[in-house]
C-alpha cells in the first residue's frame, strides 16, 4: 500500500527505502530483472542502493532509475516522486516555479522534471477505439491580446481570429476517455483521420457544424449541432468536449501562463491523463502514472529545440 494524500506522500517518500520499494513493486511486480538483458539472476547491493546482474555484459549494475524517465538524474527519488505526485494530482496542473519552491531544486531543473513527467503520462492508447456516444470537437490555443505588448496587441486585434493560434482536436467517449491531439489545420483530412483512428465505426458521433466533418455519416451515426442556432438538442451536443477544453485552458492560461506551441502536445497529454483517470483516487492516479515511467526518455536538448530527438530510455 502506498500513500493516498499529499501529506502521506511527503512523509512516505522521505525514506529512500520506501521510494525504492514502491518503484520495485510497480516496475517489477514479479521480481527484479535486469533492464538490459532481462536476467532474473540479480543481487541487491544495499550499501550502494543498486543491483548487479549475474550475466556477463557491459553495464551490469543498475538502479530503479535505469531505463526510466529518471535515468541519469542526480536528484533523489524523494524529489522526483513528490514532483510527480503534484503534477498528476493537481487538477489545473502545477508550474515549474511551484515544483521549484516545493522541492528546493532550481526552476530550470523543475521545468525539465515537469516535461519528463509529462512523457510518462502519454496515453499508450490501450483498450481499443472509443465507442458508444462519441463527441468530436476542436479548439484554438493562443495568447490573449491583453497579455501582449502594445504593438503585438494592435496587430492581433487587427487580425482577429484563429490566425497564428495552435489547434487541438479531440474525440471524447461520453462517460469514458478523451483522445486529444495537436493538429496542423482544421481540414477534413486532419479531423476525419483523428475520428477514424480513434472511434469505432458505427458509433454515434456528435460534432458541430464545421464542414470538415461532412462525409462521416457513411461510417458513423453522425449528428450535427449548429452552435449558431443552439448548443443542445436532446442528446446532440459537444458539451463533454467543451468541458475538457475548459480544463485544458484553465491550466494553460492560469497555471502555465505561457506555453510554446512546440511543447503544447505535452500539456495536452498531461490534462488528458488527469481527465481519463478522474474517477481514481490520488493514490490510484499516481500509481498509474508510475507504471508509465519505464522505457521513456526525453533529452534536454530536444526540449529546448536544439534537436528533435525524443527516444526510449536506455535499456
Amino acid at each position: 500500500m502506498g500513500p493516498e494524500t499529499l501529506q502521506e506522500a511527503i512523509l512516505y517518500f522521505a525514506s529512500p527505502d520506501n521510494c525504492r520499494e514502491y518503484l520495485v513493486a510497480h516496475r517489477w511486480p514479479n521480481g527484479v530483472t535486469c533492464p538490459r538483458c532481462g536476467s532474473t539472476t540479480v543481487k541487491f547491493q544495499a550499501k550502494h542502493n543498486r543491483w548487479q546482474c549475474g550475466s556477463r555484459h557491459l553495464l551490469r549494475q543498475f538502479t530503479c532509475k535505469t531505463g526510466t524517465i529518471f535515468e541519469d538524474s542526480p536528484l533523489g527519488l524523494d524529489k522526483w516522486l513528490l514532483a510527480m505526485w503534484m503534477v498528476v494530482n493537481c487538477k489545473n496542473g502545477v508550474s515549474s516555479y511551484e515544483i521549484h519552491r516545493a522541492t528546493g531544486v532550481t526552476q530550470k531543473t523543475a521545468w525539465f522534471m515537469d516535461h519528463r513527467i509529462r512523457l510518462a503520462l502519454q496515453d499508450p492508447e490501450t483498450g481499443g477505439k472509443l465507442s458508444g456516444e462519441v463527441e468530436v470537437d476542436e479548439t484554438f490555443i493562443g495568447g490573449k491580446a491583453r497579455n501582449m505588448h502594445a504593438d503585438k496587441r494592435a496587430e492581433k486585434i487587427k487580425g482577429r481570429g484563429p490566425e497564428g493560434k495552435a489547434i487541438v482536436a479531440a474525440v471524447l467517449e461520453r462517460g469514458g476517455k478523451v483522445r486529444a491531439r495537436v493538429v496542423e489545420k482544421r481540414k477534413k483530412k486532419d479531423l476525419q483521420a483523428l475520428v477514424r483512428d480513434h472511434v469505432e465505426p458505427g458509433s454515434a458521433l456528435f460534432s458541430d457544424a464545421l464542414k470538415s466533418y461532412d462525409g462521416l455519416s457513411g461510417e458513423y451515426a453522425h449528428q450535427v449541432i449548429d452552435h449558431a442556432v443552439e448548443y443542445v438538442r436532446e442528446n446532440v451536443h459537444t458539451n463533454g468536449a467543451e468541458n475538457f477544453w475548459s480544463l485544458l485552458k484553465r491550466g494553460i492560461n492560469g497555471t502555465y501562463v505561457s506555453v510554446e506551441p512546440f511543447h503544447l502536445f505535452r500539456y495536452v497529454d498531461e490534462q488528458a491523463f488527469r481527465f481519463n483517470n478522474r474517477t481514481a483516487t490520488d493514490g490510484e492516479r499516481f500509481s498509474l502514472a508510475v507504471r508509465g515511467i519505464v522505457g521513456k526518455r526525453v533529452m534536454y536538448k530536444s526540449l529546448i529545440g536544439e534537436t528533435e530527438e525524443e527516444r526510449p530510455a536506455t535499456a
